[in-house]
């Protein structure tokens, strides 16, 4: 079910609670844990406003699928992946000569690929040059993925181009985002109080976000880049939208719980899973009315511990899990992955698009079908023993700010 947030705090939860905007139908797969963390948020000092999202599941710190408006800071809603995002990019590779075989081979390859100046491409992004530079270009764990993607529909009155190929990146900011989260933790017991945003603690944690933010931009960026390197593609950006951010309004601070942040007329990617089809939206002028904010994905329907009793029991199954309809697979090494991550584990992301756009928050533009998801391959193990290694050196170094 998650942490309690709103109990044993210095601070007294509102009396009135915040209004909840449910934007999700009857027929929305929403669990009781996470409509009572709703509840436990909505008497969060300073919360105002809270919409609610049909992808909409318990979360460690509150209800994830969720945009919460504050006139206080509150970065235990955010949690480690400050950043988290979906960017949705086109390669100039034709369909047609699609060898979903060969395009696996190179993809298992991807992290590999070199991508000169790091350091530049940092700078360009406001960042210091060496900022979590082994860390750049890379996916991280859970429910990241990068994955090949073609057209299966376009919605009358679209123009899509359905004869090439696709790229859908899920990442964030990897250790970066983990080393601010830890280190906001350590310095202030009282967090679940959230924080002043006019105070030291508020500002220096609103400018390390701003950060994590920016490099969880270019990381998705440079994760592209790498598999069309290997792809031996290039690479055009159609979209770019974080979902685990806090944006300043007029109104005061929306904390973006798992909710993607759009503007009316963004292209937004709306994921499903790697066995079923991801959505491509177009953010209506009804989102103003829902804090800026839509689903990002289909959202869990399932936790992960639950899902080793209800699939992969046997190595025939698991195998299976690695591919799908459409004749696509996935690219998973890792056991546990393919288990706490199967298609089973995910609600059904046409009903939750639906639900948006019944809600004039969206207008469906095309579905996207998954050919190769990247998770995980088994040359990353040593690569992450590294990796973890070489962050908790930097970690050490982010204690007094990221600059």
């Amino acid at each position: 079910m998650g942490n309690s947030i709103g109990s044993d705090s210095s601070h007294t939860p509102s009396v009135h609670p915040a209004a909840i905007h449910r934007v999700f139908s009857d027929k929305a797969w929403i669990e009781g844990a996470a409509l009572h963390q709703l509840d436990e948020m909505a008497r969060l000092p300073g919360v105002k406003e809270i919409v609610a999202f049909p992808d909409l599941h318990p979360g460690k710190y509150g209800a994830t699928g969720v945009a919460l408006l504050s006139d206080r800071v509150h970065p235990l809603l955010i949690g480690n992946d400050i950043g988290c995002g979906m960017s949705l990019f086109a390669l100039d590779l034709p369909l047609r000569k699609l060898k979903i075989e060969k395009a696996t081979a190179r993809l298992r390859l991807f992290e590999a690929q070199e991508i000169d100046d790091l350091s530049t491409r940092l700078e360009d992004a406001g960042l210091p040059p060496e900022l979590f530079q082994n860390s750049l270009g890379t996916i991280g764990g859970g429910n990241h993925f990068c994955e090949l993607q073609a057209i299966d529909t376009v919605a009358d009155g679209e123009e899509f181009d359905d004869q090439r190929l696709y790229l859908l990146v899920h990442s964030g900011s990897r250790g970066f985002g983990a080393s601010v989260f830890e280190n906001t933790v350590a310095n202030h017991p009282s967090l679940k109080d959230g924080l002043d945003p006019v105070s030291e603690a508020g500002v220096a944690w609103l400018a390390a976000h701003d950060g994590c933010v920016a490099w969880a931009s270019l990381n998705r960026q440079i994760v592209a880049e790498r598999a069309a390197l290997a792809l031996r593609a290039d690479v055009e950006r159609i979209a770019d939208i974080p979902h685990n951010l806090v944006r300043v309004s007029e109104r005061g601070f929306v904390h973006h719980k798992g909710a993607a942040a759009v503007r009316a007329g963004e292209l937004a990617p709306v994921a499903g899973s790697r066995a079923s089809l991801s959505h491509l939206v177009r953010a209506l002028k009804g989102v103003s009315g829902a804090l800026g904010a839509i689903s990002h994905g289909a959202g869990r329907k399932y936790d992960r511990a639950s899902m080793y009793g209800r699939v992969g029991k046997t190595r025939s199954d698991r195998e299976q899990l690695l591919r799908n309809a459409w004749g696509g697979v996935a690219i998973c090494d890792d056991r546990n992955l393919v288990i706490e991550e199967a298609a089973a584990a995910y609600k059904d992301a046409g009903h939750v698009v639906g639900d948006l756009a019944a809600a004039g928050l969206v207008k469906p533009v095309a579905t996207l079908r998954p050919l190769v998801t990247y998770k995980k391959a088994v040359d990353e193990v040593e690569a992450e023993r590294r990796e973890r290694k070489s962050d908790h050196r930097e970690m050490r170094g982010q204690k007094h700010g990221w600059r």
